[in-house]
Parts: C-alpha cells; structure tokens; sequence
C-alpha cells in the first residue's frame, strides 16, 4: 500500500539510508554553523551577523556625524532584510558591539544603558539607540565605490555585501569568538595602531619574520587593561602558529592607609570577568578561610574599576597577598588564542603573519577595484567632457541644427563625429550652460580628470604603486586610532612574574597555636588548646574513654593509620574545638565501621616509620609517603589477610619484634626494605595461630630499653634474642612487660 496523498507524486521518495541521510543533513548544517555563523572572515574580521549589522546602519544613514536611531529600528531592518534569525541574536550583536569592555575598538555608538562590566544585560531595544562610530565608518569605506562584491539577500530583492573593505585589520584590533561544530576560533583584541605598522611593516618587507612584526605587535591589548605576564617566547610561538594562550593579571597598587597599615586597589581586572562575579568569588574564599591572609574586600567602583582588598595582617607583604590571590580567583585568567578563520571560503588556523598577508591583499584588491572603478567613471565623464566642448567651439552651427532639424540628433552626431550619448548630453544642456565661463570650468575639469586618469592608469599598471597606496591608507586610517589619544592608547601593558615563595608566606602567616589533638575509643576527635593537659580530666560521653592524644601545633598535619593499611591527613587548624566532645571522626574521613585507627602522629616529612602488619611481614617508609588529601585516604600497606599492628618511628639501627606467642626476636633495621607502599618482607615466623604482637626499633649502642610499669627498663642481655630475619626467636626475657608489648 502507498502511504501518497491523492495527487502527491510518487519522484518525493527517496529511499535512502537513515545513517546516510543524517550523514548529509547534518555536514550541510555544520558548515552553514561554521561558515555563516560563528567564525569571521579573515578580511574584515567580522561574522555575518555583524557585517549585516554594519551595513544595515549604513542603509539607514546613521553616521558618526548624524543622529541615533531606535535599536528595534535597526534590529527589526536588518532582520527583515538581511538576517533571518531571531532579533534576541542581532540586538545581543549590537549591544556587545557597543560595549567598550567587550570590543577594544566599539563599532557602535550607543545611547542608553548597553550593560556594564559587572555582567548586567542591556535594556530592551525599544529603549536604546545607536549610530555608527569612526571605526565602523572604516570598515565600511569604499562599499559605494565597487571595492567588493554583492550577493543577494536571503530573500533575493535586496543586495548585501560579502565583506566589507575594511579600512583597517579588524580582526586582529578587536578580536573575535565563536564555537562552530567540531571547531572553534578565540582571537583576543590587539592595539589597532601597533596592528598597521606591522601591516605597514610587511608591504615594506614580505619577508618579515613574526619574530619583526612583534616589534610592533607586543601582544594582545585587552578594552579593560591588565597586566599581561605571558612570557615574550610563548607568546612568539603563539603568533608563529596561531595557537596558544596569553596569561593575564588584575592591576593593583598599595594605599597607605596610616599607622603602617595598608590596603591594595584593584583598578583594572582581566578581559571577560565580570567584577560582581569575581567579588561573590572573594566572598566564598574569604568565608571558607581558603585566602588566608585577605581579610575583606570593598567594591567602591564608579566609572571606573576600584575594588578594595584588606589584609589580614599589616606584616603581610602586599606581593604575597597578591600571589595567593591569582591562585585561587579570576584576578589571573587565561585568554586562549586559537586563530581560526575563514581564509578563501574554509576555515584555517593562521598565525599572525599570514593574518596580516591574506589582509593586505584584500586591501589591494580593494584598492584596485576602487581604481578601475574611478577610472570608468572618469572615462565616462570625460567622453562627455569631449562632446561639450566639440559643441562649445562650434556653438552657432549646434544651435542652427536644434532650430532647424526635426531631428536634430543624428545630425549632430553626423556633423561633429558624436556619438550617442554625447549627442544626448548636447541637446539636454541648459542656456545658462552656454556661457563662456561654462566652457573655460568644462576645459579645467577635463584637464585634472584627464591628469587623474593617467595616475590610476600608471596605478593599476604598478603593482608596486598599489601597494604604496595602501600603505598610505592604512597610514591615514591610524590617525584614527592614534596612541596618544583615550581611544588609541594601549591599555594592556607586559610585566614579568615575580618570584614569591608562598607556601612558606602562607605558613608563616598562620597562627602557630599549641593544641592537644584526643581521640576517644569510639572514634570521636577533638583539638584542646594547649599543651600538657592532664587527661585525666578530659570528659567523654558516656561509655566512651580516651585512645590515643598526640600535641601538635595548629599549624602542623596530623597522619592517622588505619588497621587496613590507610594512612589519612588532617590539618589540625581544621579540627573541631574542645568544647564539647568534638566531631565523629568518620564525617572527615572515609572509615568503615569495621576499621579502627591504630595510630595518630604529628607529620615530619624528614621522618621514616616501620610498618607492621599481623601476619608478620613490614617495611621502611618515608613518612613524607604517606601523606593524602584524599577523604579516602591512601593505600600505604597491603596487610594481605590481617591487620596494621604499628608504625613506630625509626630510632635506631636494630629492630626488635614480638609475636603474641611472647617470642622476640632481634636483627638489623637495615634487612627491612624502604619501600613507599605495599606488603614488605617476613619480620618474624610464626606457628599455628601466633601472629606479630608488637615492634620497636633502637640504637644498638644504648641497648634495648623498653616501658614496663611506667619506668624505662633496660635488657643489656639483648644480644641473646638478636638473630636472623624471619626467624622464630626465643621466648622474651623475665622482667618483659606482660602486656606483650614494648610499651607496656
């Protein structure tokens, strides 16, 4: 059966694969994405939303000298005859083309509330108006004079431009973004007078190295200013390839604020931050105490940016405040640069040379076109030139044959050798034209037009005199955007990064604090202030008592080893008070319920730990190893199928070990390997269900000295138990402590 509507041919099938036709369809729709959309030309640097923008104001005659219109004039032209997409895209276009924080260079002169950096919209297009701005005007110079082509518009009765002239390389002076389908272009806005002399630079020498025309491109030039600290060699090789990125700052000064105080003002933020985003960012920071030695921060802006950062501490050196800060908020941003561009109708990622060359030949083309089309002009003139004055030296016959002929024309044209459209011209001329002053105006005019005709001549026969003409151009255009004017002025300036050794500015700025870190056997922790406390006195909840107390600093880390071989970090500023019984230990790391913690130390990186397991087997390790920031800890030893016994610190060159069947055993330190992690080698041998008990470590010049009864006890017959690893031992000495274990 056909699924066909009466009268419905039956040619409107296609049978085609479904992976085919989505193939087809959706290529069609990615390069309508990337070439009509969100790439620019590599000419006039400028999408076609944008180049429809331009041009639809220059329809309406709103020039820089004339007054504004309504945007939703302009939104609602340019949609009905260029764009046909959504005015929310055209108006959002011109509004950013109008913001003089967004585009170095602003193309559009607005009038009315067209947002501000702090990332407010603009109003409505019924409120706002606009007109052109001098930079525009460049831009579109010459489109009247046959400098490029046309193509209809979308609904073929009108005509829009392809590209626009471009009287100076706005690509590179006010950058562009997009992100296409599989691809994307990102190209930060440059000094447009740095941009012309490098331009200028390569028609003077098309051999110039990237490496020469950075002498006049220093790098990017951001509407907002900054302090770009990308280095000269990254940034080289960026233009060289058209690929990289530009690291850039927030500029600051220090005010003195009385009585060695201070406080630091940032009046310029890095390009696309928006100031009300990066002040709630400060805030966060500020109240989870991720910053510090930043006490509190003001926005006292106007006009202008000025945000107020107070330290903490006046002995805070500002360039430390500064390094801590670029770290962790947007006052340092990264700016990629990706010069992904439509070069001859494709898209291609050019460095800054090859930008600059496909540029320069688009404005000898324009340059060309512009002369060929003065030249008809003037040929056009000056054949009518030629017939007047034929009919000026013979006035009294040209007059006869109007009065006489009944078709006065074609003998005009037979007497004087006319031809037609000289003929035509003669018999629509006024009789106030045919005074004597007439003729003398008519012969000055086909003198200089005659004299203009030979320079565009020798200029369209000289590629060389093209050149030197747009040279001369782009020369003119620069005064528009001279350095020592508001608008030319660079704002962006470089600077290297400064050397600040901030981890050690940030740990002597903390607070260094005695506190006595306690856990309780039913895994509660807590951080009592000060030192020698008695622990007697120390409260717990009901049922609960005190397991293990360690004296740190509120500075210092604490390293907590569980029994299933996990070593966990913990900063000791970041415990919870002594009032009260603290925090489950279990909310701050991540401890199943069937695993204990068997140690608690304070971190010293220069330190080494034995680790012992259960099953008899241990290892040397540094105890900078077994730091984490991970909740769940690190794996530090694989305790097979038993558990972590301890980790005591490295004291000596002798190990001594006990197993819970009360053997001992005694060897060198240095038969254990040093390992960062795992399993380790047999300590200690062991029969039917004896596993290992306790270990200890010691100098074998003091001997072995173990705690029994609250009082060192000395075993000066040590040597009896020493032997090799791995060995059973002997039954431990009288005297032993009869917990079994080292430490009583």
């Amino acid at each position: 059966m056909s699924d066909l509507k009466d009268g419905e041919p039956e040619d409107r099938i296609i049978n085609e694969p479904m992976s085919e036709a989505l193939s087809k369809r959706y290529l069609a729709y990615a390069l309508s994405t990337i070439t009509a959309r969100a790439l620019p030309d590599v000419r006039d640097g400028l999408k076609p939303v944008q180049r429809r923008i331009l041009y639809g104001m220059r329809v309406l005659r709103l020039d820089p000298e004339g007054g504004y219109r309504k945007c939703a004039k302009i939104v609602g032209d340019v949609m009905g005859n260029f764009h046909p997409h959504g005015d929310s895209s055209i108006y959002d276009t011109l509004v950013r083309l109008a913001q003089d924080f967004t585009v170095r260079y602003p193309l559009v002169d607005g009038q009315g509330n067209f947002g501000n950096i702090d990332g407010d919209s603009a109003a409505a297009y019924r409120y706002t108006e606009a007109r052109m701005t001098v930079a525009a005007e460049l831009l579109l110079d010459g489109l009247s004079e046959d400098a490029v082509d046309f193509r209809a518009n979308y609904a073929e009765n009108d005509e829009e431009p392809v590209v626009l002239p471009a009287g100076f390389p706005n690509l590179l002076a006010n950058g562009a973004s997009g992100i296409a389908v599989g691809m994307a272009t990102s190209i930060p806005p440059h000094n447009a007078a740095e941009v012309i002399d490098a331009a200028r630079l390569l028609i003077e020498k098309p051999k110039a190295t990237t490496a020469e025309l950075m002498d006049f491109v220093k790098g990017p030039d951001f509407p907002t200013g900054g302090i770009i600290v990308e280095p000269y060699e990254s940034m080289l090789d960026a233009y060289e390839t058209g690929r990289g990125s530009f690291r850039m700052r927030a500029r600051w000064e220090t005010e003195d604020t009385g009585r060695g105080t201070y406080q630091i003002v940032v009046t310029e933020i890095p390009y696309q931050v928006q100031k009300s985003r990066l002040l709630e960012k400060l805030g966060e920071l500020i109240e989870a105490k991720k910053v510090p030695l930043l006490d509190d921060v003001r926005d006292e802006s106007a006009e202008d940016v000025r945000l107020v950062l107070v330290p903490r501490s006046k002995t805070i050196e500002p360039d430390v405040l500064m390094e801590s800060l670029f770290k962790v908020c947007d006052l340092e941003t990264r700016f990629s640069l990706n010069m992904n561009v439509l070069h001859n109708g494709a898209p291609q990622v050019m460095g800054l040379k090859d930008v600059l060359q496909a540029y320069l030949e688009h404005r000898r083309e324009v340059v060309v076109r512009r002369a060929q089309h003065r030249l008809d002009k003037i040929e056009k003139r000056l054949h009518l030139l030629d017939g007047y004055l034929k009919a000026f030296l013979n006035i009294d016959e040209v007059i006869r044959i109007i009065r006489t002929e009944d078709e006065p024309k074609p003998v005009l044209m037979e007497t004087f050798s006319l031809t037609d459209v000289q003929a035509e011209a003669i018999l629509n001329l006024r009789l106030r034209a045919l005074r004597k002053l007439e003729e003398m105006e008519i012969r000055g005019e086909h003198k200089k037009l005659t004299e203009e005709r030979e320079q565009l001549v020798l200029l369209l026969g000289s590629t060389r005199r093209q050149w030197t003409k747009v040279s001369k151009e782009l020369k003119a255009a620069r005064d528009a955007f001279d350095p020592d004017s508001e608008l030319g002025r660079r704002r962006a300036t470089f600077s290297d990064v400064k050397e600040v050794d901030l981890a050690a500015a940030l740990e002597a700025s903390k607070p260094k604090e005695p506190i006595t870190v306690v856990l309780s056997q039913q895994g509660w922790i807590r951080g009592m202030k000060g030192h020698g406390l008695d622990t007697s006195s120390v409260k717990f909840k009901d049922g609960d008592e005190l397991y293990l107390v360690e004296e740190v600093m509120s500075t210092d880390k604490l390293i907590l080893m569980s029994s299933d071989g996990r070593s966990f970090t913990m900063a000791a500023d970041k415990l919870p008070g002594g009032r009260g019984h603290g925090e489950p230990i279990r909310l701050t790391i991540d401890l199943e319920d069937s695993v204990d913690i068997i140690a608690m130390f304070r971190f010293e990186p220069d330190r080494k730990r034995v680790m012992a397991s259960s099953t008899g087997y241990g290892f040397v390790v540094d105890e900078k190893e077994l730091e984490s920031n991970r909740k769940a800890g690190k794996s530090a030893v694989n305790t097979g199928k038993g558990h972590l016994v301890c980790c005591p610190v490295v004291e000596g060159d002798m190990l001594a070990v006990v197993g819970t069947n009360k053997k001992m055993l005694i060897f060198p330190l240095s038969d254990l390997p040093e390992m960062a992690r795992g399993k380790g080698n047999k300590v200690q041998a062991y029969s039917g269900k004896a596993e290992l008990k306790d270990l200890i470590t010691f100098d074998k010049r003091d001997g072995l000295i173990v705690m029994t009864g609250g009082r060192h006890r000395a075993f000066p017959e040590w040597k009896d138990w020493k032997g090799q690893r791995a060995q059973a031992g002997k039954v431990v000495p009288k005297g032993f402590p009869r917990s079994g274990t080292f430490t009583g």
